[in-house]
């Protein structure tokens, strides 16, 4: 990654560009690299790119919950100054975002998710016993793509320290739980904002029934497919999910 990572009142952060505020969520096992091509395109096209980083694994257990992050960022975006942002987010990071646009519909403008928990997600489950096992765990993280060859070493590597490390292990846990129990189906239908929905054919984490079902609740939403993908579109075919996002972005912000 060529940013530097913002340190600031503990936050730690990317930012690039000026003009329109997008902030983008990662998912529980993801990084801020998983949207190098995402940042870089849009950071050069009028917005205002903002990636924080989520406290999954430093929250008190009790806090470890979506409820808890979708507040982290009501103070992230107050400390930045922002009144009004778009936001994106990748599995867990597309929960946290529906979860803070349901508790602040004037401040949200827009919601892209991709891969996106809150109604369904097929998680790891019965995989957990098996977290010393490093080619299971690598079988794992390459389901997550539809090309395994973007399930590179240091990727493995780190879904296996994650699930290896006691402390992160009971709060991937909670997060699950907690996704589990805040479910948003009853939410959806009220929520007015423009949304664009950008899924993989192949997504097995969360398939594409799920995406169907998002468009079908969600009132002012499009629905967009990448054929020969997975779960994270933004990271396997960036180029396509850019190509998508642009006129949306266009359309309904400029």
């Amino acid at each position: 990654m060529k940013y530097t990572v913002k340190k600031e009142n503990g936050y730690s952060y990317l930012e690039s560009g000026e003009g329109t505020p997008l902030i983008i969520l990662h998912g529980l096992m993801g990084n801020l690299s998983n949207f190098d091509g995402v940042f870089d395109h849009f950071s050069d096209l009028g917005y205002q790119v903002i990636m924080p980083e989520l406290p999954i694994y430093t929250l008190p257990l009790l806090k470890t919950n979506v409820k808890s992050l979708s507040k982290f960022i009501k103070d992230f975006v107050k400390f930045k100054g922002l009144e009004k942002y778009i936001l994106m987010g990748n599995s867990l990071g597309g929960h946290i975002a529906l979860f803070h646009t349901k508790l602040n519909p004037n401040n949200v403008n827009g919601l892209v998710l991709t891969g996106s928990s809150g109604l369904y997600e097929n998680t790891m489950g019965e995989s957990y016993p098996k977290r010393g096992d490093y080619e299971y765990i690598k079988k794992k993280a390459q389901d997550v793509f539809y090309d395994p060859e973007i399930a590179t070493k240091q990727v493995v590597d780190d879904v296996f320290e994650t699930l290896n490390n006691r402390n992160k292990l009971i709060r991937t846990i909670a997060i699950a739980k907690s996704a589990i129990r805040h479910n948003m189906a009853k939410d959806l239908p009220k929520m007015k904002v423009p949304t664009c929905l950008i899924w993989g054919k192949q997504d097995t984490v969360t398939p594409p029934s799920v995406a169907e079902e998002f468009h079908k609740l969600l009132p002012n939403s499009e629905l967009h497919w990448i054929d020969k993908c997975g779960h994270a579109p933004m990271m396997e075919t960036p180029d396509k999910f850019n190509d998508l996002l642009e006129p949306w972005l266009t359309k309904n912000f400029r």
